[in-house]
C-alpha cells in the first residue's frame, strides 16, 4: 500500500518549487517572460504559490474531458478553448465511436470551457499573450493524462510558446512518457512522483478536499483578475 506523500496541495506546490527553481537560476529566464497556467479547481492552488515564488503571471487553461457514450467518467479525449480536440484513436476505433458523436461532444464542451473561463477569469481571450512565453503548466496530479495531454498540445500547436514546462506533484508513469513524447527538445516535465499502482491522485495526499470556485475566483482575484 502506497503511504501519503503529500500533507495537501500547498505542501505539493512548494515541493515542486524545489524542483523547478535550478531550471530558472540556471538560464535566468525573466519572471516578465514567465506565464504559469494552472488547470481548475485544484491546480490554481498550485500554480498560485508557483506563480508568486516566481514573480510570474497567473493564468488558468480549461479543457473539459470527452467522456465515452456509455461511461462518461471514460475519457476518450479533451476539449481546449477554440474547440481543438485531442483524442485517442486507439480507444475510438475499439469502441466504434462515431465522428457526429464526438463533434456533438467538443460542441457542448467549448460552451462549458468558456463559461468557465468567463466564471475565472473575467474573459475567454488569451489573444498572443502566450506567444514567445515560458509556459509552466500546473495541476494538483495526473489522473488519465487526457485534459494535460490535450493543454500541452494546444500550447505548443496553437499558442506557440517558446518553452513548456509541465509540473505536477504526482501522476502514472505512462502518462508521463507520453507527455514526454509529445514535446520539444527545448521542453520539461516535472513529475515529482510517479508510484505504481497508481489508482487515483487524491490517494497521495493527506488532505485532498474539493476546491470550490468561489477560492479559485479569490485567487484569480489576488493575481489582478477582475472577475
Amino acid at each position: 500500500m502506497q503511504s501519503v506523500i503529500f500533507r495537501d496541495r500547498i505542501d505539493a506546490a512548494n515541493n515542486l518549487v524545489q524542483r523547478l527553481s535550478p531550471l530558472f537560476l540556471e538560464d535566468r529566464t525573466s519572471s516578465t517572460s514567465i506565464t504559469v497556467l494552472a488547470i481548475p479547481r485544484g491546480g490554481v492552488v498550485i500554480g498560485d504559490i508557483v506563480a508568486a515564488k516566481f514573480d510570474a503571471k497567473l493564468d488558468v487553461i480549461v479543457s473539459r474531458k470527452i467522456g465515452a457514450p456509455l461511461n462518461e467518467e471514460f475519457a476518450i479525449g479533451a476539449v481546449m478553448p477554440d474547440g481543438t480536440y485531442l483524442v485517442d484513436k486507439d480507444t475510438v476505433l475499439a469502441l466504434n465511436i462515431s465522428q457526429n458523436y464526438i463533434e456533438s461532444q467538443v460542441n457542448l464542451k467549448v460552451k462549458e470551457i468558456e463559461h468557465r473561463l468567463m466564471n475565472y477569469r473575467g474573459s475567454k481571450e488569451y489573444d498572443t499573450q502566450l506567444r514567445g512565453k515560458t509556459i509552466i503548466l500546473v495541476d494538483d496530479g495526473i489522473a488519465t493524462g487526457a485534459t494535460i495531454l490535450s493543454a500541452a498540445q494546444w500550447l505548443k500547436t496553437k499558442q506557440n510558446c517558446q518553452q513548456l514546462i509541465i509540473a505536477v506533484p504526482v501522476g502514472p508513469q505512462d502518462t508521463v512518457d507520453k507527455l514526454r513524447q509529445l514535446l520539444g527538445q527545448n521542453d520539461k516535465v516535472i513529475v515529482l512522483h510517479s508510484p505504481e499502482p497508481f489508482i487515483a491522485v487524491g490517494r497521495f495526499y493527506q488532505n485532498f478536499d474539493q476546491v470550490s470556485d468561489e477560492e479559485v475566483k479569490m485567487i484569480m482575484r489576488r493575481h489582478g483578475y477582475v472577475i
